[in-house]
Parts: structure tokens; sequence; C-alpha cells
């Protein structure tokens, strides 16, 4: 296991997260508990030191699984991370009464690594809201040894993470953020890379294969990375990663054992990428979007004449990255902080930004998907 140096602490490079843990008849609420404790069996053995769980895994009981099979080791033989969940605003209020329960279901005493969870457009407000004394309040547990080191992980665009980093960046010990060779230019994720860089805050890194995307690619796109080196498809996203300086830990929610041996063989050695191929995975990641996304190039033309005043660019970009995931959250979650009449389901299709557009992009057409793909 490669391991990577933390404020005197040797953290394994590859972290296990407990977002898609093994589950009983495709349960997502229930964790199959004998499964997950071999799996984290397994990465103890092999040297995976750090556990990734939050509040709203598995419909809650994410932290009561990890903690009951991470209860079997000392307690100094790992580090564990949770996260205050902010992506429910309902959750603002009550962040001494969470943490507390937190520490109870995962049977900890405290939590090496917490975290600020998804700051994004919809709660970006909330978080820095000095009523809420979310911050006041976490800064104390830190103070009090119950938090050892104190970040926050983000899918919110560069303002939303320039604002909180200009709010709290300062005490922000680390920053987890959506990186993989698809997002380095479709999320922004090399500009919010350098930021970090910037503020000196080590990169921890969410959805390295993109939620599975990455794990295998078209018939062609792996024949040119076969004769570039020999890897497994999934091993080339963790090289990718392996490539960026600043990266300190990658979170990888591995649903199955086989899932975990592979990508822990991968971490048994340090493989960077040249700069040939490096290139020929972004030429990968752009063949890959350009498959899905609109080719909308901001020039906002269509602004002018949209007599609902829609700030349509932004929504095209929204849309893309909503089609381009099995996921889907993350437009949902910035769309929660735009008014409703202004989201996609306010276009009235009068065609008048088509007329203008350089791209000649159906936006009417868009527009009436994106609503319906929001639908519940």
């Amino acid at each position: 296991m490669i391991y990577k140096e933390f404020q005197g602490k040797k953290l394994s490079a590859l972290g296990l997260g407990a977002m898609r843990l093994p589950v009983v008849d495709g349960n997502n609420a229930m964790i199959d508990q004998a499964a997950t404790e071999e799996m984290v069996a397994y990465a103890m053995e092999q040297g995976i030191n750090y556990y990734d769980t939050a509040w709203g895994y598995h419909e809650g009981n994410s932290e009561i699984a990890i903690g009951k099979a991470l209860g079997k080791y000392p307690r100094d033989s790992f580090y564990l991370a949770s996260k205050f969940p902010g992506y429910d605003l309902s959750n603002m209020g009550k962040v001494e009464e969470i943490f507390e329960k937190q520490l109870e279901k995962c049977g900890v005493e405290y939590f090496d690594f917490y975290l600020f969870h998804n700051v994004c457009e919809m709660n970006i407000d909330g978080y820095l809201n000095p009523e809420y004394g979310i911050f006041d309040y976490l800064m104390e547990q830190k103070k009090n040894g119950r938090i050892k080191h104190l970040g926050f992980s983000t899918h919110g665009s560069l303002e939303t993470m320039q604002r909180f980093l200009d709010a709290y960046g300062e005490y922000m010990e680390f920053c987890q953020i959506q990186l993989n060779y698809l997002d380095w230019d479709f999320q922004n994720a090399q500009t919010k890379v350098e930021m970090l860089d910037k503020k000196n805050i080590p990169v921890w890194v969410m959805e390295p294969v993109r939620g599975g995307k990455l794990a295998s690619l078209a018939a062609e796109d792996e024949a040119i990375l076969k004769n570039l080196r020999e890897e497994s498809i999934p091993a080339w996203a963790f090289r990718f990663l392996q490539t960026i300086p600043g990266v300190t830990m990658v979170l990888s929610g591995m649903s199955n054992l086989t899932q975990l041996q592979e990508n822990i063989q991968t971490y048994t050695e340090e493989k960077p990428l040249n700069e040939e191929e490096w290139n020929a995975l972004l030429g990968i990641a752009d063949k890959m979007i350009q498959k899905t996304a609109l080719p909308c190039t901001a020039c906002r033309y269509c602004t002018g004449k949209c007599p609902k005043q829609l700030d349509i660019p932004y929504l095209i970009s929204l849309y893309n990255e909503h089609r381009s995931t099995a996921v889907g959250f993350i437009a949902p979650m910035a769309l929660a902080a735009v008014e409703q009449e202004k989201q996609p389901s306010a276009c009235i299709g009068c065609r008048s930004c088509e007329a203008v557009c350089p791209q000649q992009i159906k936006i009417s057409e868009a527009m009436a998907d994106f609503a319906k793909k929001l639908q519940p």
C-alpha cells in the first residue's frame, strides 16, 4: 500500500468509501453486514487505514455498519471520517444533535476527519450563516479533541467554492472534490485543484471512476490505452490521480470484495502517467463528453432574446452534467438555489433563443427534456 504524509500521519493513499457498501436484495438501506466486515478485514490486512462514511449514506445506516466493522480493531489502527449533512437544509439548526448521534452510531469518541458535507449553491448561505452556529460548533469540537481534522467536500461551482474558502479557508485542513479525467475540464476539477493549491489545502478525491462510468470504456478507447501501457481500465483512472500533485487521499466506494482487491493491487505502487498517456486519457474524456453534451460556448446571445430572462448557458451546463451521469444529484442541488421562474420548466418554447444561437442548439427541446428529467 502506498502511503501519503498528512500532518505527521501516514494515510493510505486509497481510502474505503462507505457510500456503496454491499447490500441485501438490492435494498440500499439494508447493508450486508457480513460482506462489509469481510471487506473491512481485507482492507485492514492490506494496509488501508482511512474509512469514509456520512450521515445520509445507505439511508442513514452506513455509519452504523462501518462503526460495527471497525469496532473489532484498536481505535488507533484506523482513521474514520464523517460529515455534517448540510445537503439537507432542515439539518442546519441541528449540528450538535447530529454530531452527537454520529459518534454514537459509529461507536467512537472522536472523528479523525470531519467535513462540511457537499458545499453547494443550495446550502452555502446556510453554512455561512452564523445563526446556525455550524462552524463555531465544529471548531469547538476540534478544540475539545472530538474532531482531529476539519475539512469540507464540494460539488459546487467555482464561485460557491470560493465563497466558502473566503469565509473559512484558513481553518480548512483538507477538501474533498469530484476529481477524475472526465471531470478535469467538464466539472472544472483542474481549476478547483489550483484553487486549493493556492490555499495550501490538500486534495481528497471522490468519484475517481465517476460512479463506475470510467471502469469500462468503448473498445476503440481501450485499444488506445492498451497500446500505451498494460493496465486495467479502472487502474487508468487511479494512475491519472497519482499524476496530480496535491492529491493526498483517493476514496473509492467499493461495493464488493473483488473491486476492493483490484484497487488495492493498483495501489501497491505509484505509476504516474507520462505526457502521452495523460493526453490520451483527456482525449478519451473529450469524446465521451461530446457524445452527450450540447456544444454551448456560453456566448450568451440567447439570454438577450429570452422573454423569461433565463440563464440559458448555466441551465445547459447543468443539463449536460445531468445527462452525463447516472446519479443525477448535482443539477437538482444547484437548481434548488434558483428561483422557480428561472428553472428549465419556465421555458415557454418560443425559440427566440434558437434564432441567434451560433451552435444551432435546439434549446427549447433541451429545456423541456431537462424539466422532464428533473421530475420526481
